[in-house]
């Protein structure tokens, strides 16, 4: 997909309420969403005092495991019991997602908002929080053995919206979701080889376990020629579902207490530098890496 086609998309992308959980989402998760994540993660979600009563915010959390759907279904559901659907929380994804179904209506149905800034502006003004995964695809698909280090690749992005809208960032630390999709590796390149991801708009991709498992069980087995078979597994590794979470894993997520833009931020908003955004940056990550170390 052109980057002119995908800027369209986002400008297109209008959510009506935004952080608004509909009734037949909270249903749909609480009788089928909810015993299956309790079953396969056992998450908890601990410090929800520290959340501010009033106000917009960022909730800022690490991000993990490919699609990161262990992390965020499990959030969904202890969110919606310690905290309930009447305090909103506008979840950012991808501006593409509102335009493939049944991510649309899975975003939509959570009160979603695209990941840009104007729909930031838009809910902030409204006084309702967002939370965001600032490492995104570069955090998400880092090897199973950085499953605990926090790296947002140096994105600036939700910094830049923070000091905008002068509102605290809270950090979330999540831990254990990066094992029930163990990652093996990432690349920019992949994403060009495989394609798919490319017209996702997707810039990085990852070899995940799963991958690797299916496609030797492709290649082996399957009754084929050998070039069907390549492009069989080739099509296979290009896909979302290499990053289904399979293995059943606890997550722990941790809310800390939270950071007001004048610690951040100068006060009279007059350093408008990239190195103020940077110093912000390694404050947040120590915040983050703090609770997921606890």
């Amino acid at each position: 997909m052109s980057a002119g086609a995908r800027n369209r998309w986002r400008n297109e992308v209008r959510i009506a309420h935004p952080g608004q959980v509909s009734s037949g989402a909270v249903r749909l998760i609480r009788r089928y969403v909810s015993p299956l994540v309790r079953a396969l993660f056992r998450p908890a979600l601990l410090g929800t005092e520290h959340l501010p009563r009033q106000g917009p915010f960022l909730l800022v959390a690490n991000h993990s495991a490919g699609m990161g759907l262990a992390e965020i279904l499990s959030f969904t559901v202890m969110y919606l019991e310690k905290v309930g659907p009447s305090r909103p929380l506008a979840g950012f994804v991808l501006p593409t997602d509102f335009r493939i179904w049944p991510l649309s209506a899975v975003a939509r149905g959570v009160g979603a908002i695209p990941s840009t800034y104007e729909a930031a502006e838009h809910t902030l003004g409204a006084q309702i929080p967002i939370l965001v995964f600032p490492g995104g695809d570069h955090e998400s698909l880092r090897p199973i053995w950085h499953a605990n280090r926090i790296d947002f690749g140096g994105r600036l992005g939700f910094l830049r919206i923070a000091r905008s809208a002068r509102v605290p960032i809270v950090p979330l630390g999540i831990r254990g979701s990066h094992y029930t999709a163990p990652v093996l590796f990432r690349s920019k390149t992949l994403a060009n080889l495989l394609v798919q991801p490319c017209l996702l708009g997707i810039k990085r991709w990852g070899i995940s376990l799963l991958g690797v498992i299916v496609a030797v069980l492709l290649a082996a087995f399957t009754p084929l020629p050998w070039p069907l078979r390549v492009g069989l597994v080739w099509f296979w590794l290009g896909t979302p579902l290499v990053f289904l979470p399979w293995v059943p894993w606890t997550i722990r997520m941790r809310i800390g207490e939270p950071i007001a833009a004048s610690a951040l931020f100068s006060s009279e908003g007059t350093d408008e530098s990239d190195e103020e955004l940077k110093g912000a940056l390694r404050h947040v990550e120590c915040a983050v890496q703090a609770l997921v170390e606890r």
